[in-house]
């Protein structure tokens, strides 16, 4: 059975950081893409970040380019979020998601996803 679990999540004030994991189990994603996208109250989900297998591409919205790093543990099927500079729009609930390929992450197309960990950023 495949899991996706998120932690790191939690109540940062503006201007705070915050580090999310994602630890997958059941099946290994060397070869997959991993990612994050987020959802807030009321609004629509939005991709956050994705990386390629190898580590090697990146990708950003442009909401959090700059103040945020993605990065993946292969040997530990884990992928991170590291994020900066937080602003209360930040706030959502952020979700880890594999699919085979980079792209399809960005347009919201996932093979499996997280439950979600809730980041709060207050002012």
């Amino acid at each position: 059975q495949v899991q996706l679990v998120e932690s790191g999540g939690g109540l940062v004030q503006a201007g705070g950081s915050l580090r999310l994991s994602c630890a997958a189990s059941g099946r290994t994603f060397r070869n997959y893409a991993m990612g994050w996208f987020r959802q807030a109250p009321g609004k629509e989900r939005e991709f956050v970040a994705a990386i390629d297998y190898s580590g090697a591409i990146k990708s950003y919205a442009d909401s959090v380019k700059g103040r945020s790093t993605i990065s993946r543990d292969n040997a530990k099927n884990t992928v991170y979020l590291q994020m900066g500079s937080l602003k209360p729009e930040d706030t959502a609930v952020y979700y880890c998601a594999v699919r085979s390929s980079l792209l399809g992450l960005k347009g919201l197309d996932y093979d499996y996803r997280g439950q979600g960990t809730q980041v709060t950023v207050s002012s």
